[in-house]
């Protein structure tokens, strides 16, 4: 048998295991992924490794963390970042009337480092405990890292020099802890963007830099459903490589680049 044939066969075997569709992904960047973690098992066939994963949760848990792909860091794209403090914030208050308790979801937040990011933003306007920010993200173990806090000099090199004097503490020769204070308005929830069902009356949705691994079909579906998930007038944030085309169609219309606002409701 030709080494690694039944692709076709392994991903209808793997949605039904675990309601994971991986057609909805890009084949070439997620079937080079796939490969990669079953030839370091040591397998030349998905099918036995799919089997291997129905009785080994060690293995299982593996292969749905390495399906992501987690390159996160603290105030990614500074120009971005304050263009969310300076435009899309005051917009967001004059819609709330106050950034007290406004909501705000980091749809697949990796290690952490971006919603932690909005709560830092968010605590030079109101205090720490009116913040609340929802963090989802299909990799349980980037979650686990989020939890922990801990981070090296790359991941916090872009980050204001204020964000890092107040709300971290040095805890190793390159590692910086984030203060508990802040880890407490970070809500951590595993979630499939693809099946899940997405937490409602949203301000502001921050997705960046993950939408480029779906396929098209798999990112309509999703800026509807961002839509919904959104109050009148939310802001969706996107990353520096996105773009929304036919934004009219979500119901959606472009504020700065990478940011659209809600206008209407997707599909009318």
């Amino acid at each position: 048998m030709e080494l690694f044939s039944d692709y076709e066969a392994f991903k209808k075997l793997f949605l039904s295991l675990s309601s994971i569709d991986l057609n909805l992904y890009k084949e070439k960047q997620m079937k080079r992924r796939i490969t990669s973690l079953v030839e370091k098992r040591g397998f030349t066939q998905y099918s036995p490794f799919l089997e291997t994963m129905k009785t080994d949760k060690e293995l299982y848990n593996t292969f749905i963390n390495y399906l992501t792909i987690n390159v996160s860091e603290f105030y990614r794209n500074p120009l971005q970042w304050e263009m969310f403090e300076r435009r899309i914030l005051p917009e967001v208050q004059k819609n709330r009337k106050s950034l007290d308790h406004v909501k705000i979801w980091s749809s697949a937040c990796s290690t952490g480092d971006e919603p932690y990011t909005i709560v830092m933003m968010l605590n030079r306007h109101v205090s720490l405990d009116k913040i609340r920010v929802i963090a989802t993200d299909i990799d349980t173990g980037a979650m686990d890292k989020a939890r922990q806090g801990v981070y090296s000099s790359r991941s916090i090199k872009e980050l204001p020099g204020d964000f890092l004097k107040k709300h971290f503490t040095q805890v190793g020769n390159d590692a910086w802890k984030i203060n508990d204070d802040v880890k407490k308005c970070v809500e951590f929830r595993q979630m499939n963007l693809l099946k899940d069902p997405y937490p409602k009356d949203q301000d502001i949705i921050v997705c960046r830099n993950v939408l480029i691994y779906f396929t098209e079909e798999a990112k309509d579906k999703i800026f509807a459903e961002f839509n919904r998930a959104l109050v009148n007038n939310g802001v969706l944030f996107i990353g520096s490589t996105e773009q929304i085309i036919g934004y009219q169609k979500y119901g959606f219309k472009p504020m700065e680049t990478f940011f659209y606002q809600k206008i209407g409701e997707a599909g009318k």
